[in-house]
């Protein structure tokens, strides 16, 4: 199913971001444990994906694991981590069969061995997959990839790789996470909240924003066609007129 109308189908947006919120509030409401309200979101994140590839979306970014998600409890952010490794395994054989590639982004030095195995796995699997490219922020924090790419520009300084006067805004791009990748055009937040929660600070300059009071669990293809039509009726002016 496309946008609502055949003139919106050259918009719809070319990369989309997504703050998936709100799953540890639907399994409370529900008297379940936060890990449930995890596993169920799962769903959702895959029928945002398929939803993605068929409305032509070719970038989704989706916030998995924050770096400031180390403060949960141990029990919970073991739980999220046997979670994303269970679910790689468990998908990547549909993963393949719907030509979505796999591109983790964020600091893997922090993760087990265990982890960035199975990250790596499906990344080299998928690699060659391309209609549409889904990208799991894991142990990500916007300003921690600011810093560090701010350090890899010094680096070239330094070495006199590069020259101070000539660093521009292309040169951040090409030194962040996301290097290749165009910037979003959408960024989608469940759960009502109206905060970027250090996401992807530079590369959303100038996304358009749509929060929904929906919990991620509860987030369907037809929640993800709803944003995609908002943004397709929308009218992006980059600071013009």
């Amino acid at each position: 199913m496309a946008a609502d109308s055949d003139s919106h189908k050259d918009r719809v947006p070319e990369h989309v971001a997504i703050i998936m919120d709100g799953n540890g509030r639907w399994a409370n409401a529900r008297g379940l444990s936060r890990l449930e309200g995890h596993s169920k979101g799962v769903k959702s994140v895959l029928n945002t994906i398929e939803a993605a590839a068929e409305l032509g979306v070719k970038y989704l970014t989706l916030y998995t694991f924050s770096t400031e998600n180390w403060n949960r409890p141990d029990s919970e952010v073991s739980g999220l981590m046997d979670l994303l490794v269970s679910s790689i395994e468990f998908y990547t054989p549909d993963m393949m069969k719907k030509g979505v590639k796999l591109k983790f982004i964020g600091d893997r030095q922090s993760l087990s061995e265990k982890v960035n195995k199975s990250m790596k796995q499906i990344e080299a699997e998928t690699a060659n997959n391309s209609v549409v490219t889904v990208m799991p922020a894991v142990n990500y924090g916007s300003r921690l990839e600011i810093v560090q790419a701010v350090k890899n520009i010094a680096e070239k300084v330094v070495d006199s790789e590069l020259n101070i006067n000539d660093i521009c805004e292309e040169h951040i791009s090409r030194a962040l996470y996301t290097a290749g990748i165009p910037d979003p055009d959408l960024l989608i937040r469940t759960s009502g909240e109206m905060r970027l929660s250090n996401f992807l600070l530079w590369q959303l300059s100038y996304a358009e924003l749509y929060v929904t009071d929906v919990y991620w669990p509860d987030f369907t293809k037809d929640e993800f066609r709803k944003a995609i039509n908002s943004f397709c009726k929308r009218s992006r002016r980059f600071g013009g007129v």
